[in-house]
């Protein structure tokens, strides 16, 4: 094919955003089809989208027209997995918003309908787009750092207001999004602590605060620490509820420190690794000489959402390697499961996760859930400035 054709499921804020990308912006790609339940959104999309743009009201009868290459799910959490499962048994390939999913146990079923129908699966991890991520990674990776021996990420900075969580009747309660921070919020932050490191935790024990500075179901405030095999710990720490917030991403390795914050990547490198150092050094009080390194790094805050939509459409028509695999979305949603699930349990949690323990958990908060299907202002928000 010469031409990517995509439709959008859910046209509501990221959907909304994703449609206008896809209208010119994207190379090889061409949005054909929207697909949303609510009809105001679809009015949306008539009066401001291309008049060949077809419209469908469900789901079934979107797959059943044959308008698109590609489906891109922009729905609620719940839908995610479910519906990329429909689309993959009807043939089409499959991008989906992050998360993947709300409980890790339909996002497994989801990958393997993915692997089972051969088609391409990405999700929309922007934020690996970012130079300074992509610069992370390749310096832990490439060994600059050594081994790993500890992450902190300190991240507060996704100040939410009480308004943010009354414009929609499903936001911030657990029968309608699953979860709060770490399912709305923060998937970037959960994906990118395990992408550059290229570690997962073996084991978690999270202390999460449920409706501390908002009249919300879920959680607005966390602290979570890790264990890695390798005998590493990691600190992670979220809120909305704090102003002015921080977005600060530190590890500490065998060969020193990087320091990720306010745009900047900073490598305190020691001239020594630290274990050949203290084999070595027998001066009683002293410390391997450190340098201060400001790593280059250009290109601003990257392509984001239009860089990730440039890539799938470019894997499916050059062969181009997928920078964000869908099958991946599985790795921070066990993260931020067993936090959930840690907090519940008030205890560890080991990795792999107990997933059947963790759905069983989720449907007690589901019953006892304030969803309102069709509460809330129902307003799209502007979402230009979030990531």
């Amino acid at each position: 094919m010469d031409k990517l054709r995509f439709a959008i499921i859910g046209i509501g804020n990221m959907g909304t955003s994703h449609a206008l990308n896809l209208c010119g912006e994207i190379q090889g790609a061409e949005l054909t089809a929207v697909c949303d339940t609510n009809p105001e959104r679809l009015k949306w999309a008539k009066e401001h989208l291309p008049e060949t743009v077809q419209t469908f009201d469900t789901p079934e009868a979107l797959f059943a027209s044959r308008a698109m290459d590609a489906v891109l799910i922009a729905t609620t959490h719940y839908d995610h997995p479910t519906l990329a499962v429909q689309a993959f048994e009807s043939g089409y390939h499959v991008l989906v918003e992050k998360p993947a999913g709300v409980f890790t146990k339909a996002v497994r079923e989801m990958n393997e309908a993915a692997a089972k129908s051969g088609k391409q699966f990405g999700i929309m991890y922007n934020q690996r787009t970012n130079p300074l991520y992509a610069k992370l990674r390749d310096l832990v990776l490439s060994g600059e750092l050594g081994a790993i021996r500890r992450t902190n990420w300190i991240i507060t900075n996704w100040y939410r207001s009480q308004s943010y969580y009354d414009s929609g009747g499903w936001r911030a309660t657990w029968a309608g999004e699953g979860g709060g921070v770490l399912l709305n919020q923060d998937p970037h932050q959960l994906d990118l602590w395990q992408w550059t490191t290229g570690m997962m935790p073996k084991r978690v024990r999270a202390f999460c605060h449920f409706g501390k500075y908002r009249n919300i179901e879920v959680e607005d405030d966390v602290t979570a620490y890790v264990e890695y095999e390798n005998g590493a710990t990691g600190l992670f720490v979220t809120t909305t509820g704090e102003a002015p917030g921080t977005n600060r991403f530190e590890l500490s390795g065998d060969n020193g420190r990087i320091v990720v914050e306010d745009g900047k990547l900073t490598f305190w490198r020691l001239r020594v690794p630290e274990p050949q150092f203290n084999a070595e050094y027998t001066g009683g009080f002293g410390q391997p000489e450190c340098w201060k390194c400001d790593i280059p790094v250009s290109g601003g805050d990257g392509p984001q959402h239009k860089g990730i939509l440039q890539n799938f459409t470019n894997a499916l028509l050059r062969g181009e390697k997928l920078l964000a695999p869908g099958e991946e979305g599985i790795r921070g949603l066990t993260i931020s499961n067993a936090m959930h699930l840690s907090a519940w349990t008030d205890d560890w949690v080991d990795l792999p996760l107990d997933e059947e323990l963790f759905y069983a958990k989720l449907q007690e908060k589901i019953q006892a859930s304030s969803f309102r299907k069709d509460g809330g202002s129902g307003k799209v928000l502007d979402v230009s400035g979030t990531h």
